[in-house]
């Protein structure tokens, strides 16, 4: 299945169905009067976030939605029926965005989440309903009501918990294969990963998280270069960054400055998150090594980085444990933030 993350679509509501012009015309009966039914209203759109996808990649293919028009009223009193609505599918963690790519919409974060985008027409009344004692054979009715159409960028931003950010090359999808059950594309040359990775990490049964792994960051990539940062937005709702840095090359500081700088160009609080920052494949480096690039990397980090390695995996669990918590504690603060502050004077 392809993978894409973005998308522009074109949306349009149905129009209403007029109201019928119609008069009883019975045997035996004198004065039959007016008996125009009401059109049916339009369509509506609806975006609903399902379990189950993780790609806009439906939208690739079809980019024109358009519901259902309500049909005309008829004689006898008779309404019409209401256009059938559309309702978009997309995945948890999509952002709805106006036509500018910048005005949010709707972000649809948690599975289940239905909103109204556009609503359809009103149906036309017949004539049965401008009878009076004055205008008794009223010959007129009301047409249906025209539908809204706008054209709207999807947007998806992947719901982890924990984000893998580093340069190409830094062992990201291995330490995503070794801690969980997912099975990205693994090469000894750059960008091997070039659409994100999602793993669920489970620690105990009561300690479960999905880590998200991106392609790398190289220098200049908020201009474009590489893949450039539009993969970043994955990683915009995790509680916390997992930064690897490749303890094989010259220069570990450098490696991880040039990520940081790109995360701070990024923004969108990226460089406010938690962040753990790992040495990775210290197998391949002996002991006199391993101290001395985890010095040069303390220096411009400011912590102690740990020393792993995705391949034997060498104090992974560790650098889970710390992801862990940081996970938690979020968890934690947004449960007590949707439940609100306890009633005055109420005690458990």
């Amino acid at each position: 299945m392809k993978f894409l993350d973005q998308c522009k679509i074109y949306i349009r509501s149905g129009n209403g169905g007029g109201g019928a012009v119609s008069f009883r015309r019975e045997k035996y009966i004198e004065y039959g009067g007016p008996d125009g039914g009401d059109g049916g209203r339009g369509g509506d759109v609806w975006i609903e976030a399902v379990d189950g996808l993780n790609t806009l990649i439906d939208y690739r293919y079809q980019q024109h939605f358009k519901a259902g028009t309500g049909e005309h009223g008829m004689g006898r009193n008779r309404h019409g029926a209401a256009g059938e609505d559309v309702v978009l599918k997309v995945p948890v963690g999509t952002e709805v965005l106006d036509e500018d790519k910048e005005t949010l919409i709707a972000d649809l974060d948690h599975a289940g989440q239905r909103i109204l985008l556009l609503k359809g027409g009103n149906g036309g009344w017949g004539n049965d309903r401008f009878k009076g004692p004055v205008n008794q054979a009223p010959r007129h009715a009301n047409p249906g009501q025209p539908g809204e159409e706008r054209a709207i960028w999807l947007r998806l931003k992947l719901i982890a918990d924990v984000g893998l950010v580093g340069l190409p090359n830094a062992g990201k999808s291995t330490f995503l294969a070794a801690v969980s059950a997912a099975k990205p594309k693994i090469a000894d040359y750059p960008f091997t990963t070039l659409a994100p990775n999602l793993g669920v990490v489970d620690l105990s049964p009561n300690e479960r998280f999905v880590i998200a792994d991106i392609p790398g960051l190289i220098e200049g990539a908020s201009e474009g270069a590489g893949l450039g940062t539009r993969f970043l937005g994955h990683v915009e709702r995790t509680a916390v960054l997992i930064h690897l840095v490749d303890g094989t090359q010259e220069d570990v500081a450098g490696a991880y400055t040039t990520v940081r700088q790109e995360l701070e160009a990024y923004g969108a609080g990226l460089t406010d998150k938690p962040e753990i920052v790992a040495l990775n494949k210290i197998d391949a480096l002996d002991e006199a090594t391993r101290a001395e690039r985890a010095a040069e990397l303390k220096a411009v980090c400011g912590t102690e980085p740990r020393l792993i390695s995705g391949v034997s995996g060498q104090n992974v669990t560790e650098v889970l444990r710390a992801a862990w918590n940081q996970v938690r504690e979020r968890r934690a603060a947004e449960k007590a933030e949707a439940e609100g502050p306890a009633p005055e004077g109420w005690t458990p």
